[in-house]
């Protein structure tokens, strides 16, 4: 009877522990599944909180104005203070140098050329030698020098010569028309220049710058 009995409570015993391994095995599951579910959750509320947390900072970023442009910086300049001159008691400041300020130069003068009247070739009165042509002549005569260089060669022969007689009677523009050697030409053209003055030849009865035309004849004898 004792190891009847004694059997049966070691298979109660067997029972008892199987049902309390059973037991714990499933309460081990349903952990290891809760775990699962939990880790699971905190893995999708991890992604949902970061696409939230990009959503936010992207709606900011479109949000939010940019900065205003910086100003530039403030440059501010500080004037140089001069030195103070101290001038001491019974100090004599010496005077300024006495600077002459140089002359003005002299104003140059401008010269106005009187416009010349025009010249007239056959006016009403002709000018003349004062006392006519004999007095001319004889002029010419007593103030021509042969030039010793014509007389060695032989030159002789009329020189043509054209001039103007101004209104007060002085001779200008002496040329000569038609010429026999330099020496000639030079010559009859000094003795016209230094003819006394004539008198003017007339126009409508005024004074006019006359025209002439007079041969010299150089002739050895």
């Amino acid at each position: 009877m004792e190891e009847k009995k004694h059997s049966e409570d070691d298979g109660d015993k067997i029972k008892s522990s199987i049902t309390i391994i059973g037991l714990n095995y499933v309460a081990a599951l349903a952990l290891a599944a809760f775990t699962f579910g939990q880790v699971n959750l905190d893995d999708d509320d991890k992604e949902h909180a970061a696409k939230d947390t990009n959503r936010t900072f992207q709606q900011e970023a479109e949000e939010t104005p940019p900065p205003p442009p910086e100003e530039p910086p403030e440059i501010q300049i500080t004037p140089e203070v001069p030195e103070e001159v101290v001038i001491k008691e019974n100090e004599e400041t010496p005077p300024p140098p006495d600077v002459t300020p140089p002359a003005p130069p002299p104003p140059v003068e401008q010269k106005v050329e009187p416009v010349a009247a025009p010249i007239v070739e056959f006016p009403d009165v002709e000018a003349g030698f004062p006392g006519g042509p004999a007095a001319m002549m004889k002029w010419i005569n007593d103030n021509v020098k042969y030039p010793q260089t014509s007389i060695e060669m032989n030159e002789q022969g009329r020189v043509f010569l054209s001039f103007v007689v101004e209104k007060d009677g002085s001779i200008t523009n002496v040329k000569v028309e038609r010429g026999i050697s330099i020496d000639l030409d030079r010559e009859a053209k000094r003795v016209v220049r230094k003819m006394p003055k004539w008198i003017p030849g007339e126009s409508a009865g005024r004074a006019v710058r006359a025209r002439c035309r007079l041969p010299i004849n150089f002739q050895l004898h």
